[in-house]
């Protein structure tokens, strides 16, 4: 799967840019530039050169660069977040089903990772498999949390945020934290999938709730509310959240094997 390893580090890096660089049509288009320009480069250096290669990589950067647009809109304005979500899940879907014709990775990348000895891998290892770790380990960082946000707006969990409605108080003001923890989480699952530890991977998503259920009941009042937001609202947040982000988890590790 040599082609979705460099269009998923495409897409983690212009996601990464996007998330430093903050909104507006600079920061779509530094990651749209950086996206464009990874998958490029990294064609060049693991070899990727044969035109079925190049085709291929050049057609990926069409849902890479969709992904990025609509989820901008859909960020801006509050609709339209299951054609970015589709637009995501198609580039990775078609990636995969033709990942038969794909070159093997070799190039520079190849014989550097065959002549350096880098921990946790080692000499001899495959080029196409530490790409793709790379490439799941950087899309769980920033696009998955743009991931677990357009869902939460796509089935109600969390309204959009608005100019208008910044004022509006929102279920994930009273569980701080979620855009920092959520990465964290995500790789420290994967990690452990990697090394062995799949019954750790899951005390991690188990503790996440206990530590989680006390907060919920602290706040909560006579009224079932947490601070203008109702319990349920907030509940709702925390379940879809963090089942859409061990889905993305557990997916990236499904796709390691």
């Amino acid at each position: 799967m040599t082609w979705l390893a460099v269009w998923l580090v495409g897409v983690g890096l212009a996601d990464l840019v996007r998330a430093g660089a903050g909104s507006g049509p600079r920061a779509l288009r530094a990651a749209m530039a950086t996206g464009v320009l990874t998958v490029a480069a990294l064609a060049l250096l693991t070899g990727l050169t044969a035109p079925v290669d190049l085709v291929c990589l050049a057609v990926s950067l069409v849902p890479l660069l969709l992904w990025l647009r609509l989820s901008a809109e859909a960020a801006a304005t509050g609709s339209g977040h299951w054609p970015a979500l589709v637009a995501l899940a198609a580039g990775a879907v078609w990636l995969v089903g033709l990942s038969g014709w794909a070159s093997p990775a070799a190039g520079p990348f190849g014989r550097w990772l065959a002549w350096a000895d880098l921990p946790l891998v080692g000499p001899g290892a495959d080029p196409q498999h530490v790409l793709l770790v790379a490439g799941l380990l950087l899309v769980n960082l920033a696009t998955a949390n743009v991931v677990v946000r357009l869902v939460l707006v796509g089935v109600g969990a969390m309204r959009p945020v608005l100019p208008l409605d910044g004022d509006e108080p929102q279920p994930s003001d009273q569980l701080r934290g979620g855009r920092l923890l959520g990465p964290m989480e995500r790789a420290l699952i994967i990690g452990l999938g990697l090394a062995g530890n799949l019954t750790a991977a899951g005390l991690v998503i188990a503790a996440k709730g206990l530590i989680r259920f006390p907060e919920l009941q602290a706040k909560r009042d006579d009224r079932t509310s947490v601070d203008g937001v109702g319990i349920d609202a907030v509940t709702e947040y925390f379940l879809v959240g963090s089942f859409v982000s061990w889905l993305v988890a557990l997916g990236s590790l499904a796709l390691t094997r």
